[in-house]
């Protein structure tokens, strides 16, 4: 689908959703964790010129494009679909977190704004307080669901209603699923889901009507084309870390104490597809900043096929057997795979590019 295209069924679907508002889990998904079609999957031979062209053209653009149209979907979808076991809403739920997954490492610009990416995406969620926080909203009484259909009001909402998690639990926790009545929890389906329309609609259109120029034309925000990699750059490599850190760090735990149950999206057994994910997203941002340098570009090119390789050898879903010793091997193994690739970026492709990965959303945490 033509760019533009994408982004006017993006924008149509958003202010539509907008004005329109007023049991066990089904099986996890199955299929190959891919890019967005519109996402380049590798970076051609670029000259070093042509980095940041080809990143905001073959990356940024069309993966936030995806993603404003997923959620749009989505949010349509649960207008008629909003029963949280329907298959209709979970595929939509599904095809619009994969296109999440594919920007996360992306958490500049229109993202920071308002605190969006945030608002999609409240995780860590270290004091748990989105179970919470939903079950709050669904016993509240009618006058609360009432201002949901309010754009601007839900905004307002707590940020652990709000978003892909929040979602997820609502969609394939059991006890909430049962909670309150399938009318109330209906209404907190669609208000999640047209927020979250509303959110990437913002975020795809702050990035076409000013950011991107903002990266191709360094003058204000970004002085030099070097500022403009630097920030690049520190998106993949705090990528990778959140990447070694957190979604597979925090599950690992340790040794004596595994921790399961913080594996990211393992209700939906969506943890391994989203380790899966991150790694296609990444590696050609790090192939494309590393233009000009064959070795290089190799050297990270085979990094990243050994770590991919690694991780479509596993078959635990939720990573729920970190605790059985030859499984917590594998994923220690992967582990040690991202970091080597995280190592290989700092100590390489960082001193070429002449920048340092500075400080991320991660520091100070």
């Amino acid at each position: 689908m033509p760019r533009c295209r994408t982004h006017l069924h993006t924008l149509t679907g958003a202010l539509g959703i907008a004005l329109a508002l007023s049991s066990a889990p089904l099986p996890a998904q199955t299929s190959p964790a891919e890019l967005p079609e519109q996402m380049q999957t590798s970076a051609p031979d670029l000259h070093p010129d042509q980095q940041v062209e080809w990143i905001l053209s073959g990356h940024i653009l069309p993966g936030f494009d995806a993603l404003a149209g997923r959620s749009a979907d989505l949010a349509e979808v649960a207008q008629t679909h909003c029963a949280p076991t329907d298959a209709r809403l979970r595929s939509a739920f599904g095809s619009a977190f994969d296109a999440w997954v594919a920007v996360s490492h992306l958490r500049f610009g229109p993202s920071e704004t308002a605190n969006r990416a945030f608002a999609l995406a409240f995780w860590p969620d270290s004091r748990n307080k989105i179970p919470g926080t939903l079950r709050r909203a669904l016993l509240a009484d009618g006058n609360t669901t009432a201002n949901w259909a309010d754009a601007e009001e839900f905004a307002k909402q707590s940020i652990a209603l709000r978003g892909f998690y929040a979602l997820e639990q609502l969609l394939y926790d059991p006890e909430l699923m049962s909670l309150a009545t399938p009318r109330q929890t209906c209404a907190l389906v669609q208000a999640i889901t047209a927020d979250m329309a509303r959110t990437t609609a913002a975020i795809s259109t702050d990035w076409h009507a000013s950011y991107a120029d903002e990266l191709r034309t360094p003058s204000d925000r970004y002085r030099t084309t070097a500022e403009v990699r630097q920030e690049l750059f520190k998106s993949l490599t705090t990528g990778l870390q959140i990447l070694g850190d957190m979604r597979l760090g925090r599950p690992l735990g340790s040794f004596d104490a595994p921790r399961p149950e913080r594996a990211e999206a393992r209700r939906s057994a969506r943890s391994l597809r989203h380790i899966r994910l991150t790694l296609a997203a990444m590696e050609p941002l790090a192939q494309a900043l590393a233009a000009g340098d064959t070795d290089l570009t190799r050297s990270v090119t085979a990094a990243f096929d050994k770590a991919r390789s690694r991780a479509d050898q596993l078959d635990d879903p939720a990573l729920a057997g970190v605790g059985d010793p030859a499984r917590r091997f594998r994923l220690e193994t992967l582990q040690q795979d991202v970091t080597n690739i995280r190592d290989l970026v700092t100590s390489q492709l960082g001193p070429r590019l002449g920048v340092t990965a500075g400080f991320n959303s991660l520091d100070g945490d």
